[in-house]
């Protein structure tokens, strides 16, 4: 972590003139507002914990084995591909933007004011739902870690989950350094035990002391006869939705010291880093349970990889605390998720309605109202889940299939932005050669997309919907709400650069994309 004890002046200095709310704290009594005190390696921790590899690969990769079976690793590749051509969208605008409001400020100042609210209604979106999937999801984890130690189990996952949910909400109010601080930690500690799970599984299949005779096997690579491109696609939801949150340290763009520079970086480093990880766990899950047929029926069936494989190849003690680690890393997660989608909000209510209270922020400098509706909405959607009979597994992927569905359209949009911004936008600003970066991310996210949305069966074909009546209503709310298109346009079109005297100046940006 850096040390941020020389850290510049503190308060409100992004785009637009500030709420009243969110005017800077002083000696004076002034209302408190965001703080300017995050580096390179809080931004870092931020993305990196918002992405929970840990509690992410805890049970993606049973997803994508469902649909791909012993190719579940190609799903992971895709989405890396997918990710890494999106994220360079992400890198280059944050060179130029630096907002609390991520996806909303980067579309909105490329595409229009429209564009950008729909793209932050998007994330928000987003991250609730993912917020919701991964607080469900801590249930189920935690009872498998109460089970190996025999201390008993809670049947009903729901009491798991609204306590998980209180804890989270305690964490959420804390100043954000704080946060980025136990995201790190938290990731640090289970990305170290998953990895020596994983190697552990690849040098005794690679020693041949494997259970049931299993070795190493490039089969992982080969796909299943019948199942082309279009299958991978439909598989690389899970992988996306392993990196959903990579994208989190733009939302700090008011509260890093340096921001043009260290959160462009930041991205950078959280999608390498945790591309290398994911892509060592899912080939170690898929070789740990074997590439024969009943190999790859019990990776499918899987409830708990950690805790299966952890017993298998280690021993029971270790599986017990795989899985109080995937646990607390869900619950990561969600403290990351449900700060992203307080700030995007509060970022969007500040431009479209100023003296809205959902611009109110706490002494920590925390927007605590639309973070504590942020809480209301995933407790709700947690307790309908369960009214309406669903086991914890279905909801968990319901859930965050629906988070990932949303968060592929803020994708696409800052895709798009970004394309507009850098080629076609005044100047250009990278070399021509790039161009061809942000048209393959915006082929792959797109690609992805249709085949979640065409061809889908079950509860499953209902989530596009979903999200479409929320875009629907987030570009009503933009468009016939008198004077909010008017005030979102004159915020985001404000030189938030004279702003931070600390920041790289565009040239500055240009000069070095180039």
């Amino acid at each position: 972590m850096s040390d941020l004890g020389k850290s510049a002046a503190q308060g409100h200095q992004g785009a637009g003139p500030p709420a009243p709310q969110a005017t800077t704290s002083g000696a004076d009594g002034a209302p408190p507002g965001l703080r300017r005190e995050l580096g390179l390696g809080d931004a870092a921790a931020f993305s990196i914990g918002l992405i929970g590899p840990v509690g992410g690969m805890a049970l993606l990769g049973v997803g994508a084995a469902a649909l791909l079976g012993r190719s579940a690793p190609l799903a992971f590749v895709f989405a890396i591909v997918g990710v890494g051509l999106v994220a360079y969208g992400f890198v280059k605008l944050s060179r130029h933007i630096a907002n609390t409001g991520s996806v909303y400020a980067l579309v909105g100042k490329t595409l229009g004011p429209r564009s950008g609210f729909v793209a932050g209604w998007a994330l928000i979106a987003a991250y609730v739902a993912i917020a919701t999937g991964s607080t469900i999801e801590i249930g189920l984890f935690f009872n498998r870690f109460l089970s190996l130690v025999h201390v008993g189990n809670v049947h009903e996952w729901i009491w798991d989950a609204v306590v998980a949910l209180a804890v989270i909400a305690v964490l959420s109010i804390r100043e954000i350094k704080l946060i980025t601080k136990v995201l790190l930690g938290i990731e640090i500690l289970g990305a170290a035990l998953v990895a020596v799970l994983s190697t552990v599984i690849i040098v005794r299949l690679a020693a041949g002391d494997a259970p049931a005779g299993q070795t190493l096997s490039a089969h992982i690579f080969s796909l299943p006869a019948g199942t082309g491109v279009s299958g991978i696609a439909g598989a690389a939801v899970f992988g996306f939705l392993a990196f959903a949150g990579f994208e989190g340290a733009a939302s700090l763009g008011e509260e890093s010291v340096n921001p043009r520079r260290d959160i462009p970086r930041a991205i950078t480093v959280a999608v390498i880093v945790v591309a290398l990880f994911f892509l060592l766990v899912v080939v170690a899950q898929t070789l740990g349970y074997g590439v024969s047929a009943a190999g790859v029926a019990r990776f499918q069936n899987a409830s708990s990889p950690y805790g299966d494989l952890g017993t298998t190849y280690i021993d029971s003690a270790y599986a017990a605390v795989l899985n109080l680690i995937a646990a607390v890393s869900l619950l990561a997660i969600t403290v990351g998720t449900l700060a992203g989608a307080a700030r995007v909000a509060y970022a969007i209510s500040r431009d479209a309605a100023p003296k809205s209270p959902l611009t109110r922020i706490n002494s920590k400098g925390t927007p605590v109202v639309t973070l504590a509706v942020s809480v209301t909405v995933v407790l709700a959607a947690m307790v309908g889940q369960r009214l309406a009979g669903t086991g914890e597994k279905d909801a968990t992927f319901y859930w965050l299939t629906i988070g990932t569905i949303a968060i592929l359209v803020a994708y696409a949009l800052a895709t798009l932005g970004a394309l507009r911004f850098l080629f076609f936008n005044g100047p250009r600003k990278a070399p021509l050669w790039q161009m061809a970066v942000p048209v393959l991310g915006l082929i792959f996210v797109g690609y992805t997309i249709y085949k979640n949305v065409v061809g889908v069966s079950g509860p499953y074909r209902y989530f596009p919907y979903y999200i479409l009546a929320w875009l629907i209503i987030g570009f009503v709310l933009v468009t016939a709400v008198p004077g909010v298109v008017g005030r979102v346009r004159a915020e985001l079109a404000d030189d938030d650069t004279a702003a931070d005297p600390t920041a790289e100046t565009p040239a500055a940006a240009s000069e070095e994309s180039a």
